[in-house]
């Protein structure tokens, strides 16, 4: 028969190793968060939008760890996609700015005609994730863009 006192010890001892299992397991799920974050939005693509006088959304995006390769970016409209394109258009003031390794990193997209009223538009590098970019995540470039069109 079992003294009161091993059996508090047992109880303890079991109270220690599922506190100790419950960190581990939160200390793993952590690490998981962290690196599918990571993998699918790497922090690397800065740039910024602007509208221009020309009814379009002109702008330039980066890829800092792949500084030298243009990048892929997509125009949203109110929340709906509009237009896919490569960020390849020269843009020598971004370079000069030190934003920039190379000048093929402008992009400009022609803004679909609208209804009257206010639109938001917005930027998206494109991330390829894995082999042959198997997953794709958007990540928003810069702030959204008020269209106000009368």
């Amino acid at each position: 028969m079992k003294s009161v006192s091993s059996e508090r010890k047992s109880i303890s001892n079991r109270a220690h190793f599922f506190l100790i299992a419950a960190h581990a397991a939160a200390l793993i799920i952590g690490a998981a968060a962290i690196f599918y974050y990571l993998v699918f939005f790497p922090p690397v693509f800065r740039g910024w939008p602007e509208t221009t006088s020309y009814n379009s959304v002109a702008g330039w995006v980066v890829n800092e760890a792949s500084p030298v390769q243009s990048v892929e970016v997509e125009l949203y409209v109110d929340n709906q996609f509009v237009a896919h394109a490569t960020a390849d258009i020269p843009r020598a003031d971004v370079v000069a700015a030190g934003r920039a390794k190379t000048d093929k990193c402008g992009f400009n997209f022609d803004l679909p005609t609208l209804a009257r009223g206010t639109h938001e538009a917005q930027i998206y590098a494109v991330h390829k994730v894995y082999a042959g970019g198997a997953y794709r995540t958007l990540q928003r470039i810069g702030k959204p863009l008020r269209l106000k069109i009368s």
